[in-house]
């Protein structure tokens, strides 16, 4: 069910499954991804608005919150150290940190050829392609396309360590709210995760909803995690100009 009120509504979006998306997402403001259809996934990147060569860095985020995956109450941090945005409410519980996007060769591979030139629309799309189109409206490029979050996916070892997506982790009206610290730049692609096994090409289409967000606590618990998202949010504030 979708609770946001639509006096606190700044602007909202289609994505298209298999699509793809970018914009500046402003400190104090927020955004919910919903699955529309169940069985979304949502590639993201997140990079300082203002000097992009920050941005959201995997490997601090997931060992900083001594956890593999994310979920309400943590945060993205950047290489810098900072917070780029934080995990206010999360109807799953689980989003994968760890697997990347597809490609083209991989969705050949799966679900064969279709191609624009025949298909328009219903084209088959895949991520990292998606997210390349998107960096490079923002002069970004291949070197700026690093470990990001894969939202609505669920992917888990088996005894031998081998990884497998979890079908039907995410079902209709799922969703998950992202609160920013500082000015973000936001690069989404909807497209099939790389390890999701179903044989048709049909990606679920996601609303995104942006609003303002409330002042951070204190007690805020995304900041009182661990001692390091406290220290991280301290460095955003400062960086951004107000008292920490």
């Amino acid at each position: 069910m979708n609770t946001i009120s639509a006096n606190s509504l700044l602007w909202e979006e289609h994505l298209p499954g298999g699509n793809h998306w970018s914009g500046r997402l402003r400190r104090g403001t927020a955004l919910r991804l919903t699955d529309l259809q169940g069985g979304a996934n949502v590639s993201a990147l997140f990079f300082n608005a203002e000097q992009p060569l920050e941005r959201y860095n995997m490997p601090d985020t997931l060992k900083s919150q001594h956890t593999a995956f994310l979920t309400a109450g943590f945060v993205c941090q950047s290489d810098m150290g900072r917070v780029l945005c934080s995990i206010t409410a999360d109807s799953l519980g689980w989003h994968d940190t760890w697997c990347g996007v597809s490609d083209a060769a991989m969705v050949l591979a799966q679900y064969g050829e279709k191609r624009y030139q025949e298909h328009r629309n219903a084209m088959h799309r895949n991520g990292r392609d998606g997210l390349l189109i998107e960096l490079a409206k923002w002069g970004l490029g291949v070197r700026d396309l690093v470990p990001g979050v894969n939202f609505f996916s669920k992917v888990v070892p088996d005894a031998d360590g081998a990884l497998s997506h979890v079908p039907g982790h995410s079902v209709a009206g799922s969703h998950v709210d992202l609160r920013f610290e500082m000015d973000t730049l936001v690069v989404l692609c909807s497209a099939p995760h790389p390890l999701d096994a179903r044989p048709d090409y049909a990606p679920a289409d996601v609303r995104l909803s942006a609003t303002l967000a409330a002042p951070v606590a204190a007690d805020d618990a995304c900041r009182l995690q661990c001692p390091q998202n406290g220290r991280a949010f301290i460095n955003t504030e400062r960086y951004c100009g107000v008292a920490a």
